[in-house]
């Protein structure tokens, strides 16, 4: 007996020849997982933007409306289980995603969008087109099911601070009040959480649940850290485990990745680690709160 085709996973998202963000970052995951993804590039790269200097070209709506519209006429959108986005060169490129999710819907309504809402982080600031915050936060967050900004852009998309971890429980229900089902806030670093730890927050209709980790001396960070997580915490969840169960696994392996990340080095060690995508090493606990 054959085994049964595996669901697709669409990801649109940026694309580098060398390094892992975007799409070098999201899609290995989810095929270790067991996915079958298609990736749609918004830009093409030839490195990414921590390395400095970089070469290539951003690929504007209509480029990805084509891609996408060949993919509808191979019946293969039909199929597919959920969608991926992540950084977005323009608002235009956003507009077409959402396209894309409603007419999947209207063969699949089941299909989970997860949006991750890139737009900067602390130390940087907002890095990307003025425009995509006002997209992410009116057009995006509305539509998707399941958001993961780091705790930078979730302040960003609800113009307040987040001061304790109880607050940041009560603004991210707020959210959920405005579409998403899921709320997942990385990267928290709110003052009743220890300065050694860094937190991840999930809520949803049902609870709130927070993980822990130990924060890891590394400089610099290495690039695509939420690209990883967004797609593992998808893939677990799109493989039946409940959101706190794809919480755990999905913050493990973000965190066994950047502890055997070399020294110096600005990419996760995708390839070399890829084992701590399916069995994470070393879990944290997943407390109620």
């Amino acid at each position: 007996m054959r085994d049964a085709v595996p669901p697709f996973v669409l990801s649109v998202q940026s694309h580098v020849a060398l390094g892992h963000v975007g799409n070098a970052a999201a899609v290995f995951p989810l095929q270790r997982l067991g996915f079958e993804v298609l990736p749609v590039n918004t830009v093409q790269f030839s490195n990414h933007t921590g390395y400095g200097q970089f070469r290539g070209t951003v690929f504007g709506a209509a480029h990805v409306r084509e891609v996408l519209q060949g993919l509808r006429e191979r019946g293969v959108l039909a199929r597919v289980a959920a969608v991926l986005s992540g950084y977005l060169g323009d608002a235009g490129t956003g507009e077409v995603i959402l396209e894309a999710v409603e007419a999947i819907r209207h063969d699949n309504p089941a299909v989970r969008y997860l949006c991750d809402p890139v737009m900067g982080d602390v130390g940087r600031g907002v890095f990307v087109n003025p425009a995509i915050p006002d997209f992410l936060r009116n057009q995006a967050m509305p539509f998707a099911q399941i958001i993961t900004p780091n705790q930078f852009e979730f302040e960003l998309l609800t113009d307040a601070p987040l001061t304790s971890i109880p607050q940041a429980v009560q603004a991210a229900r707020h959210m959920r009040g405005r579409g998403p089902d899921v709320v997942v806030i990385t990267s928290l670093v709110t003052p009743d959480i220890p300065a050694d730890r860094l937190g991840t927050l999930a809520v949803d209709g049902t609870g709130a649940w927070l993980v822990m980790t130990p924060r890891l001396a590394r400089h610099p960070l290495p690039n695509g850290m939420g690209d990883v997580f967004s797609a593992v915490l998808l893939g677990h969840l799109l493989s039946r485990q409940t959101l706190p169960q794809a919480l755990a696994l999905a913050t493990a392996t973000l965190y066994a990745l950047v502890q055997a990340t070399p020294d110096g080095s600005r990419d996760l060690p995708l390839v070399a680690a890829q084992q701590q995508i399916v069995s994470p090493s070393e879990q944290f606990p997943v407390q109620a709160v």
